[in-house]
């Protein structure tokens, strides 16, 4: 699970913000460093040529009052993963909005999005993602719509259950003895209208067989990463969370979303980079040559790197960092010892347990119940 916290600058702050640096040619120093980063994640990306260059395909339902941002996050992810550069072309990856050509779903907030494409079952995609709407209108869905659902579920095609797509997805028996994502603020909507299925809220989606179900939000991009880095690799992942989800500068946004891990500000755009996209990539680690790839950098060097700012080389910090959010889930959430440990990155809860031994001297049980955490 990752936690945000939403942080707002006071108007006499924003005065004081200082000038970006320009550099001759006019441009931000920050512009550059961005646009070479980009540059270096393109030039990642796997170069061999394939019969199909497209990797990821996804069909998007819109139920009726949809929230807007499900959908912009979805897609958004999949443009940057899908081109190079800032260019939106449908290479990597393809999405496209399914239902009755020639008509519009409105979503939420008023906004009207057309259908893109006719539901074809028999068309390949890898996932069929449902947005779902505002529970007081999830009954005035096209009919079409749960009979092509039920034509995919046959097919085998995972479906995707974002925000209320999951109690779409339950409502016609699609959940049954899975376990789905929800979002605080539906839980006892969940508990009313499915008593017998089982929920999770400590995480952004979860991965069940042929289900996978999100909470919404901006945990949207959560999922989107991870599909990404599983279909296209974990260049075009890494481009989306540098896109999306991060900024370089050192600011109280960016502190607050690593006060989970403790992480410290670092003056080495490089250690920062790298910072960064193992704080994105706890649950499954990145080798450490794929990281100094991904910033421009050796292995050597970005071990002279680490070893000079924090004293640890990178594998070393990058196995702290990960045993430090094992720490704060325990003492966080009511995840068991063994879902903590694969959240992670490790194989099995007893190297988690022999690693957060060596590293706080004390085992994930007894540190939670001397601290007072919630008990699993």
């Amino acid at each position: 699970m990752r936690h945000r916290e939403k942080t707002s600058t006071p108007a006499a702050s924003k005065a004081k913000r200082p000038v970006p640096e320009l550099l001759e040619d006019g441009t931000s120093r920050q512009k550059k460093t961005d646009t070479n980063l980009i540059n270096r994640l393109d030039a990642a990306a796997d170069p061999s040529p394939r019969d199909d260059p497209v990797e990821l395909r996804i069909g998007i339902l819109l139920w009726p009052r949809f929230p807007l941002l499900s959908l912009a996050g979805l897609c958004d992810a999949l443009r940057h993963a899908a081109d190079m550069g800032d260019q939106s072309r449908q290479v990597r990856c393809s999405w496209s909005v399914l239902g009755l050509p020639g008509t519009r779903i409105t979503a939420s907030s008023g906004v009207e999005i057309p259908v893109q494409e006719a539901l074809q079952p028999d068309k390949k995609f890898d996932y069929i993602a449902v947005i779902g709407g505002l529970l007081p209108f999830m009954d005035r869905v096209e009919p079409h719509y749960l009979d092509f659902l039920r034509q995919v579920d046959e097919a085998g095609t995972p479906i995707l259950g974002i925000c209320t797509g999951t109690f779409a997805l339950a409502g016609m028996g699609l959940m049954k003895n899975k376990l789905a994502c929800i979002h605080p603020f539906h839980v006892d909507d969940w508990k009313r209208m499915f008593p017998k299925e089982r929920f999770a809220t400590n995480c952004d989606y979860v991965f069940d067989g042929n289900r996978i179900s999100c909470a919404g939000g901006v945990s949207i991009i959560e999922l989107a990463t991870e599909l990404i880095r599983i279909h296209c690799g974990p260049d075009r992942a890494a481009k989306v969370v540098h896109q999306m989800t991060v900024s370089q500068r050192s600011s109280s946004s960016h502190i607050a979303r690593r006060h989970a891990l403790g992480y410290a500000s670092a003056d080495s755009d490089k250690l920062r980079q790298a910072i960064i996209l193992m704080e994105k990539n706890l649950s499954i680690p990145l080798e450490i040559g794929v990281i100094a790839k991904l910033v421009n950098s050796s292995s050597r060097q970005l071990e002279r790197v680490f070893l000079a700012e924090t004293g640890a080389s990178p594998s070393e910090f990058y196995r702290t960092s990960r045993l430090k959010y094992g720490r704060w889930l325990l003492t966080t959430t009511d995840s068991t010892v063994n879902d903590i440990a694969f959240e992670c990155g490790f194989s099995d809860a007893a190297h988690f347990i022999r690693h957060f031994q060596q590293c706080y001297g004390v085992a994930p049980g007894r540190l939670r119940k001397a601290l007072g955490g919630p008990q699993a």
